[in-house]
């Protein structure tokens, strides 16, 4: 087995500049990952290793898989766990990383900072009764969506890498176990804010705010409030995420506090799928019995959340908790505007429009109203929607559309190419995304991933690497569930 001593890997580029670790005790432990015994890199993410100046030909080594599943450490990592809280379905809880191990902060090229944190990587102070490991078709499925995610233009965390363990873990049955490097901006969350604020320490409160502004948004430092405008930025990167999510129809299925990520990424990819058959009530998660993160429940729940992280700033936007309450609520009551601007703009996109009119919101409801009624693909609709092509489905519709149409100056071609663009010809299908785990997990076949890797990694294309992902599962998606993992 590999020494857990830090190893020094000099030709595979990484630059450790570790900043979180400097923070107040409180924030964060020492952690080291557990051994495991069989490691071996599964999959391996190319494009982002280049993105982070780092060296593929020595990473695909035994080395790297020894990094990858927690045997070895880079030199310059300084792994530690985070503490954090959050509220898990309405209920507030104080949690931290239970199965996940920050070695450190890479710097790239243009000194660009990428958190690096191993997923599965065993037991840290935070796991309570957990066992700290995953199991590879969980980890298997954040790569997968988290890099569809990427390829649809929406911020999010990415995936360098799964290692397989040669372990298992039990979880209700014995499963072959995994290690996912997870590459983000930063993982403070807004329950990492409800932690401070729950210890009452308000120079503890006070640094880790100055820390998160210099590390996501540093032009905001010398204001007037930079407490304040940094609520605000949170707010509107959370506004524009979340209208991102919903005009691609994914549902991210567990927004928990401690899974929205201050610098605007989407993160922690359990539960989550994408819906075929529009429906504004469609829930994916196994765990959400009352449908709290349903598709359109989704821009409320991010509003929740975004009170609970002013809360926690209270201390901090003034001394005087009256007026910080009503700085507070000023902040927040911009969030409604603002998503519904970003999520008008994008279906603007969409279908087409070029000009703003008032009449938009009713043509784009009037749409999706009938989408809903006849049970029809959401993303399919979308991408098939010709300008010179009356549907034959919703005629009546479409007579509308070519009249708003004509009252801007932009030919047919111009609309498709535009429409091209803003509506994907792809996206990780649930029946194709679990044939691709079944394949991988209980028969070491990763060839059916790789190939729907390849065409949601590039889902505005039409070729035939597309092909055979534009359809929605022939059973339909009635009853699909999915798992957290944990």
């Amino acid at each position: 087995m590999i020494s857990k001593t830090a190893v020094d890997f000099p030709n595979a580029g990484w630059r450790f500049d570790n900043t979180y670790s400097r923070l107040p005790q409180q924030f964060h432990s020492r952690a080291t990952p557990t051994p495991v015994r069989l490691p071996e890199l599964v999959v391996f993410n190319h494009s982002l290793a280049e993105d982070m100046g780092l060296r593929s030909q020595v990473l695909e080594s035994d080395a790297g898989a020894a990094v990858f599943s927690g045997n070895a450490i880079p030199q310059g990592a300084e792994p530690i766990a985070q503490a954090y809280a959050g509220h898990q379905f309405g209920h507030f809880t104080i949690l931290g990383d239970g199965r996940a191990i920050l070695l450190g902060e890479h710097l790239g090229p243009n000194k660009k900072r990428w958190d690096v944190q191993l997923k599965g990587a065993g037991r840290t102070a935070y796991s309570r009764r957990g066992d700290g490991r995953a199991a590879l078709g969980p980890m298997l499925r954040e790569y997968i969506i988290s890099e569809a995610m990427h390829g649809l233009r929406i911020p999010t965390t990415r995936s360098l890498a799964v290692a397989s363990t040669g372990e298992s873990v039990f979880r209700g049955e014995d499963l072959p176990g995994a290690v996912l490097t997870r590459i983000a901006a930063s993982h403070i969350r807004v329950g990492t804010f409800e932690y401070a604020a729950r210890e009452q320490n308000a120079g503890a409160l006070r640094e880790l705010a100055d820390y998160t502004i210099q590390r996501h948004c540093p032009e905001i430092a010398g204001g007037t409030n930079p407490y304040r405008s940094f609520l605000e930025e949170v707010i509107e990167r959370q506004a524009l995420l979340v209208a991102k999510w919903m005009l691609v129809g994914f549902i991210h299925g567990v927004m928990n506090t401690d899974n929205m990520a201050l610098s605007g990424e989407t993160i922690d990819y359990g539960p989550c799928a994408f819906m075929d058959t529009y429906d504004p009530a469609t829930v994916f998660s196994s765990i959400d019995l009352n449908g709290r993160y349903a598709y359109a429940n989704q821009p409320g729940i991010t509003h929740w959340n975004l009170a609970r992280l002013a809360e926690a700033l209270l201390p901090l936007l003034d001394s005087d908790e009256n007026t910080a309450v009503e700085i507070a609520k000023e902040s927040l009551g911009i969030f409604p505007r603002i998503f519904q601007q970003h999520w008008l703009s994008g279906m603007r996109l969409k279908i087409g429009l070029f000009t703003e009119e008032e009449g938009d919101m009713a043509l784009i409801e009037s749409l999706l109203e009938w989408m809903h009624r006849s049970r029809s693909d959401y993303t399919n609709t979308l991408r098939l929607l010709d300008p010179e092509k009356v549907s034959t489905a919703n005629p009546a519709w479409h007579v509308g559309w070519s009249a708003r149409l004509g009252r801007q100056s932009q030919t047919p071609e111009e609309v498709r190419q535009q429409m091209r663009l803003h509506n994907p010809v792809v996206i990780p299908r649930n029946h194709k995304v679990e044939e691709a785990l079944e394949a991988a997990t209980s028969a070491g076949d990763y060839g059916l991933m790789h190939r729907l890797l390849a065409a949601v990694t590039n889902p505005f294309e039409e070729g035939v690497v597309q092909d055979g992902y534009r359809e929605p599962s022939p059973n339909g998606s009635e009853g699909y569930q999915t798992f957290c993992g944990t």
